[in-house]
């Protein structure tokens, strides 16, 4: 099972799953415009690095030990409630 697979209720899609792997920050979020309404990452650089209140799309920065499973899955009914909160430019901010 993969993370996209906890996001009942969604259309979720991982980067490797697009075949995205690799693409540098700004890349990706040109090809996520008009794809996607909210992306889900623990890129904690990401807010620094790229101006989120431009884009088309939310951002739900997670933060947890890793991105393992075991990590991300008591985190996912917060991760849920921030992805159908969050609006177009805005960032949400989940877990410790």
């Amino acid at each position: 099972m993969d993370f996209a697979a906890l996001m009942i209720g969604h259309d979720a899609h991982t980067v490797s799953g697009m075949g995205w792997d690799g693409l540098k920050n700004g890349e990706l979020l040109r090809r996520m415009a008009g794809r996607f309404d909210v992306l889900v990452t623990m890129d904690a650089n990401l807010p620094h690095q790229q101006n989120l209140t431009a884009q088309p799309f939310g951002v739900v920065l997670v933060q947890a030990a890793s991105n393992r499973l075991v990590h991300l899955e008591p985190l996912v009914p917060t991760i849920l409630a921030a992805v159908g909160d969050v609006g177009a430019g805005e960032l949400r901010r989940v877990g410790a």
